[in-house]
């Protein structure tokens, strides 16, 4: 099977596929093939059961219910989903942890972000693609931004965006409550290897959390 196959059947684009065969490859799973050929996934592989242990199931069950304090509808659906997937597989003396957790976790005092869908943010992140925001900071004074999004940090009083911002020519910090407006761009940024993501994580303080500056 194609790489440009695999793409449209997990609507990704093709430098993802790349990617992730490799991975697979380094993992020894036998995947033959070459970009430009095509795959091949050796007949007879499975993979290997899938069980879990109690505390991994508390950990899962608060897990999910941590991600309800994100304002993140996506994420919220996708923990929801996966929390239901996991209960049909495991045996009834471990279902109740999940179904019916003793656990509960408060709401969080982050702010729902209303000029931005953090899907968005997250595909954007995945396939390096930028965004185009109108962005207001801590006195409302608004400017429009073009930004490259590496990175999201999700705090229990806020949602930060981490990204290399295009007008600043430098590392910012955007708190998603205060993006106006935003749109997924087509153009593309390269990650230079993993460097953007390591010169920002070098440049990451815990000021800018509170300062939100753009």
């Amino acid at each position: 099977m194609t790489a440009a196959t695999l793409a449209e059947r997990l609507e990704v684009n093709v430098r993802t596929v790349y990617r992730d065969i490799a991975t697979l490859q380094a993992r020894r799973i036998p995947v033959e093939g070459a970009a430009g050929i095509g795959y091949v996934l050796r007949r007879g592989f499975d993979l290997p059961p899938l069980m879990f242990t109690a505390d991994e199931v508390d950990a899962i069950a608060v897990g999910a219910r941590l991600v309800r304090r994100l304002r993140d509808p996506g994420l919220q659906d996708a923990a929801d989903s996966v929390l239901s997937k996991i209960a049909t597989i495991l045996p009834d003396r471990l279902r109740t942890g999940v179904v019916s957790a003793p656990f509960f976790v408060s709401d969080g005092d982050a702010a729902t972000p209303q000029g931005i869908d953090l899907s968005d943010v997250r595909y954007a992140i995945r396939e390096t693609r930028k965004m185009r925001i109108t962005y207001a900071d801590a006195r409302g004074q608004r400017s429009n931004r073009t930004i490259w999004p590496i990175a999201m940090a999700y705090y229990v009083d806020a949602t930060l965006i981490g990204a290399w911002c295009e007008l600043r020519l430098d590392y910012r910090h955007f708190r998603v409550e205060r993006i106006v407006t935003s749109t997924l761009l087509d153009a593309t940024f390269s990650t230079d290897g993993g460097k953007l993501v390591e010169g920002w994580l070098a440049r990451r303080a815990i000021e800018e959390v509170d300062s939100g500056a753009g």
